[in-house]
Formats: structure tokens, C-alpha cells, sequence
């Protein structure tokens, strides 16, 4: 990467709407201060392999060097999974260079600290003071959660200082999302004081209030006023438009950045915390501005215009899916990538880097042992031509390719996993300002099914490689057996474009049948093992060797010679006298061995040269004395 500041941005579930909006911030922020910014961005929760993306996503942070980093800031909010956060944090405190918080106070962080009681104090005050209301209940999140309690404890205070009760007519937990809306409105319209407006503690309980309450003929805000909290799109966008508190993500992105530029570039300051006002939103869902229908209209047809991209992309996805399931290798895999990945967003580069190991194995290679800190480029698309590939791997000191351009740059790293494996993680940068949608994280999902899928199939190659040796392989020498021999022979045979000198040899031992009687069949197996080392050896001169059965061995030699059988012969009675002088079990090795030279093209048949050589074998053998067998 170039010379200017880099700061890294921890956070989870960036491609949701809400924190699509603070990317977006703090990317325009990053241009102004002209400083590189590198996501690295969790998943989040993801049902039913939520325990295993904790695992794999945790063990990832491992592998991320923060010294190489000018600034961090952490956005504590959004990791579901429980634990994540807090792990996060523990890393985060190891960093040499200053760490902000953006989302809640962490002691020994600098922070930006958002005024969550003041807001929440101004609608409920705007409730009382502008319209009125004296019936106000309250949705809360889930109570175990910092923020929920910070706006309950202030909804209680407003409530108290106007005189009314503390829970006003009615306080209902919530989730701080969209299941618990039917629930809470039966819960509401069941108390014995109607409220007259509900303050919720986030945008989204409160369209799913408002959703069951039209259900149960309830208008809203005729009937009934509803409020919401953190100034959502969703909000924004929803009929009626939501009343709420802006968490106005551009003034925290400019603060947080420029604070970590005045850091890296004078030191320490003073002042720890950076205070961020909230906006109130008086809309419609409190009746302070009509609906307009002219709007209605713009939002019901841009839902239209999405739920069409939205189809599209969904079918682009499945047939990359099909594509990335025929792959068999990962050029491959890139080639499906730059020609498919067109549904998550304009995009200038994408790299997927995977561990290697000390011996350079890759992760998805069955012989990959583990992580050495290095990683390889398997994705590599660099549409404007400005990053270098060399060096050709990549380490936990820089995790980003170094860019040749002159300009500041945004990355987003996420990391690619499956079950219980990582295999590395990939890096992309968009063309605008905005974040990728979700269908990147589909993209990586299906690049790590892909991986996995390579990583099963060179398991079952080489299993299936090492069954073939076995099939061909003779268990007690670990030469080749009968079969083995006769593929390879004629094999070689076969490419025979002219005729060509050949010898066929048949080895067997003498006396095999005393060393079995005198000293058992373990030190006949000794012996075999013995001969067929010796034989082996020989073997010196482009030769196939086999032992084909009992005490009896194969030899076929293309493109021999008298000259080169008589070397052989020699070998071998050479090998065999320097085993006998070294060998005290009382035996001496000794074989028999019958030659057959002669001219042989691509058809030449091989086992009636070795009938011819094993007729000559027992000739010899029958000439010994005693003809032991």
C-alpha cells in the first residue's frame, strides 16, 4: 500500500442497511482526509453454523497484524454472536496505535460518545410538549442490552419529570427487530389505558408495531402515534414515514477520522471522548407531517424497481452457483468469478488470498498441514491494472496488495471459511462510496463451498492414487506385484515406434523352502524382502521389476544390450555377496536367474519372452547342487 495513513474500521453486518449509511460516511470522511480504510467485517449471525462462524471468524483475527495500521475504529454494534464483540475488543486492545469506539464506551478507548438519553428525552418531550399526549407507553429492546437500558432508564426520567408514572401506561420488551411486533400490539391494545402515542427504542420494533396494529384496524397516527430510534432508511422509507432520532453518522465518521489523523499526526490529546448530538425526525408517524401521496407513489415504485434488481440478482446467483459447482481447479474458479460477479455492486479489484503452509501447500490441498502466517493470491482481478503481484504471497504484516495508484483507497476483508476450516480471505474494493450488498457474502460463501469442494476432491484423488498403488503394489517388498508389472511392461512396450533391444529375466531364490523349515516363515519373508531389495538396486537402467509371486521376480529391460545385461548379472551377485557377509542367521541368499535377449517392437509379447527366460531359469536352477527350491 502507499504511504498515506491507514485506519482499520472493526465491525459487523456491514451490508445491513443501517450500517450501509455509516460505511458510506465514513468513506466520504476517509476521501477528505485523504487516509486508505480497511474493513474487516464479520458476518454476524448466521443461524444454525452460528457456533462455527464464531470459531472461524474469531480464529481469523489471529492472522491480522494491527501494526500495520494508523488508527482503528470498532464498532461494537451488530456482532449477535454471543462473546464476538468482547473478542474483538481483547484484540483491539494489543494495538500500538490509538483505537476508537463508536457505538459504546470502552474504558481505555477513545470514544465517541452518542447522547442516546438526550434524543430519546426529546421525543417523548415532543410527545408531551407539542402534542400533547398524557398515555404514552414505551417498546424497549431486549433488556440485557446497553442501549435498551440507556433509553428505558431515560424514558423513565422524562416520564417521572412531567409527573407521570415511571412505564408510563404500559412498558413491553422488545427485540430491537421486526418479531415481536403482533405480540406487542396485543399487549398495548390490551392495557386498561389505551396508549395515545408508543415511544419504541428502535426503527424497527416500531414498523412492526405499526404493521400489527393496521392489522388490528389500528391508524397510525390517527389512533395512535408511534415513534421510532436511530434514523433508519427503513424507517425513512416506510409508510407512514417513521418520527425518530438520527444517530447522524456523518458527523461521528468526520469526527472519528479526523481524530486519528490529529493523533497520528501530533500524538496524545486531552480529550478522550468526542460528543455527537442527536437529530429528532418529527414525521408522520407522530402527525407532524402528512403523507404525501405523490411520495407514496416514488416509494412504491422504486420497492418495484428493487424487487427487480432483487430477482435478477438471485438468478445471476444460481447460475454462478451451477458454474462454481463444475469447477475443478481454482483458475477456474476465478474465471466463473470475473465473468459472474456482477450482482453485489461495481467493483475496481477483487483478491481471495489462502494460507499456504511452511512446505507452500495451499489450504484446499489434502496435504496442507497448517497456517504459516503466509498467504497466496487464488482470485486475482485488477480491472484498472494498478496492483503489483509481486511478492506473490502475502503475510499477516500486510494483508492488502500494494496499489501503484495515487489515490486513497477503501477495502472491505472478510473472511473465507467453511465448517471448521479456514482458508484464507478475500479483499474488495468498490468503485463508489457505497459498501457491497449482501449478495458479496453469498459470493464468498459459495467461493469457500468451492475450496471445500477442491479440498474433498484432491482427498478422494489421492486416496483413490493410493488404492491404485495398493492394486498394483506387492504389500510384503513394496515392489511392483503381477499386475503392476504387466501394466507398466507393456506400457512401455507400447510406445515402441521401431523395433528395439529387449531383455526379459526371471529371479527366483534358491533354498527358500530350508529357511522357512529351519527358521520360519517370518525369516523367509526376510529373505524375500532381502532378494527383492537386491534385485531393486540392480534396477539401475530404465529396468521394470516385479515380484510376481512366492520367491520369483520379474525383470523387463527395454533398449538393452549384452553389454548392459552382463552389468546387471554383475550387480546382482555383487549385492547378493555383501548381504551373505553381513547376514549371521545361518542361511545364505542365492537365486536363479534365466535371460532372454531379443528384437521387439510395439506388439511384441512380453510373457513369451518371460516363458523362454523361465525355462532358462530352471535350467540353471537344476544345475545347482542339491536343487533346493
Amino acid at each position: 500500500m502507499d504511504q498515506r495513513k491507514t485506519i482499520a474500521v472493526f465491525g459487523s453486518g456491514l451490508t445491513s442497511r443501517y450500517k450501509r449509511h455509516l460505511c458510506r460516511a465514513l468513506n466520504i470522511a476517509a476521501e477528505e482526509f485523504d487516509v486508505n480504510l480497511v474493513y474487516i467485517n464479520s458476518y454476524g449471525k448466521l443461524r444454525s453454523i452460528t457456533s462455527v462462524a464464531e470459531d472461524q471468524e474469531s480464529q481469523f483475527l489471529d492472522f491480522i497484524d494491527l501494526d500495520q495500521f494508523d488508527g482503528i475504529i470498532f464498532d461494537g454494534e451488530g456482532y449477535n454472536i454471543e462473546g464476538m464483540a468482547e473478542r474483538v475488543e481483547r484484540k483491539l486492545r494489543t494495538a500500538k496505535c490509538p483505537v476508537i469506539s463508536i457505538s459504546s464506551h470502552i474504558d481505555g478507548f477513545y470514544n465517541i460518545e452518542f447522547d442516546d438519553a438526550g434524543g430519546l428525552r426529546e421525543m417523548v418531550e415532543h410527545l408531551i410538549d407539542h402534542h400533547h399526549f398524557t398515555r404514552i407507553a414505551f417498546m424497549s429492546g431486549f433488556l440485557s442490552h446497553p442501549d435498551a437500558q440507556t433509553r428505558l432508564a431515560e424514558f423513565r426520567s422524562v416520564m417521572k419529570d412531567h409527573g407521570f408514572p415511571e412505564d408510563g401506561v404500559g412498558m413491553f420488551e422488545g427485540d430491537f427487530w421486526y418479531n415481536k411486533g403482533v405480540e406487542a400490539a396485543h399487549f398495548f391494545l390490551s392495557l386498561p389505558e389505551r396508549p395515545e402515542a408508543i415511544v419504541c427504542a428502535n426503527d424497527y420494533m416500531a414498523i412492526s408495531l405499526i404493521n400489527a396494529l393496521r392489522q388490528q384496524g389500528i391508524k397510525v397516527p390517527d389512533d395512535i402515534a408511534v415513534t421510532g430510534y436511530d434514523g433508519t432508511p427503513e424507517g425513512k422509507e416506510f409508510l407512514p414515514h417513521l418520527s425518530s432520532v438520527t444517530r447522524e453518522r456523518m458527523d461521528i465518521a468526520h469526527k472519528a477520522i479526523k481524530l486519528l489523523v490529529d493523533l497520528a499526526d501530533n500524538g496524545n490529546i486531552d480529550e478522550h471522548d468526542l460528543h455527537v448530538s442527536p437529530k429528532p425526525i418529527y414525521s408522520q408517524s407522530c402527525g407532524c407531517e402528512p403523507l404525501e401521496y405523490q411520495h407514496v407513489l416514488e416509494t412504491v415504485d422504486r420497492v418495484h424497481e428493487e424487487k427487480r434488481m432483487l430477482s435478477t440478482a438471485v438468478y445471476e446467483s444460481e447460475s454462478a452457483m451451477i458454474k462454481l459447482n463444475k469447477v475443478d481447479s481454482v483458475r477456474k474458479m476465478e474465471a466463473v468469478f470475473a465473468e459472474d460477479s456482477v450482482n453485489f455492486g461495481e467493483y475496481s479489484s477483487f483478491f481471495m488470498m489462502v494460507h499456504v503452509d511452511s512446505a507452500g501447500k495451499p489450504a484446499y490441498d489434502s496435504d496442507f498441514t497448517g497456517p504459516s502466517g503466509r498467504f497466496v493470491p487464488v482470485i486475482w482481478i485488477d480491472k484498472n491494472k494498478e496492483y503489483t503481484k509481486s511478492p506473490h504471497s502475502f503475510n499477516t504484516q500486510s494483508l492488502i496488495p500494494r496499489s501503484g495508484s495515487d489515490k486513497c483507497h477503501v477495502y472491505y476483508i472478510m473472511v473465507v471459511h467453511h465448517a471448521e476450516t479456514i482458508y484464507g480471505y478475500t479483499v474488495v474494493e468498490m468503485k463508489g462510496k457505497d459498501i457491497f450488498n449482501e449478495f458479496h457474502n453469498v459470493w464468498i460463501h459459495n467461493l469457500s463451498m468451492t475450496l471445500n469442494a477442491l479440498h474433498q476432491n484432491d482427498q478422494i484423488g489421492k486416496l483413490i492414487t493410493k488404492l491404485e498403488g495398493l492394486s498394483i503394489t506387492d504389500g510384503l517388498t513394496g515392489m511392483l506385484n503381477r499386475r503392476g508389472f504387466d501394466d507398466k511392461s507393456r506400457s512401455v512396450i507400447s510406445r515402441f515406434s521401431e523395433k528395439h533391444s529387449i531383455c526379459c529375466m526371471v529371479i527366483d531364490m534358491d533354498g527358500l523352502k530350508r529357511i522357512n523349515d529351519e527358521f520360519g516363515h517370518h525369516e523367509g519373508d526376510r529373505a524375500i524382502r532381502a532378494l527383492a531389495d537386491i534385485v531393486q538396486r540392480a534396477c539401475d537402467a530404465g529396468e521394470v521389476s516385479g515380484r510376481t509371486g512366492g520367491d520369483e521376480f520379474y525383470v523387463f529391460a527395454p533398449d538393452y544390450s549384452e553389454k548392459r545385461l552382463n552389468r546387471f548379472l554383475d550387480h546382482l551377485k555383487k549385492y547378493t555377496d555383501e548381504y551373505n557377509e553381513a547376514n549371521k542367521r545361518g542361511y545364505k541368499l542365492d537365486f536363479s536367474c534365466g535371460t532372454y535377449m531379443t528384437e521387439a517392437d510395439a506388439f511384441g509379447r512380453i510373457e513369451e519372452y518371460l516363458k523362454i527366460a523361465d525355462g532358462r531359469m530352471y535350467e540353471q536352477k537344476m544345475t545347482k547342487p542339491g536343487r533346493r527350491h
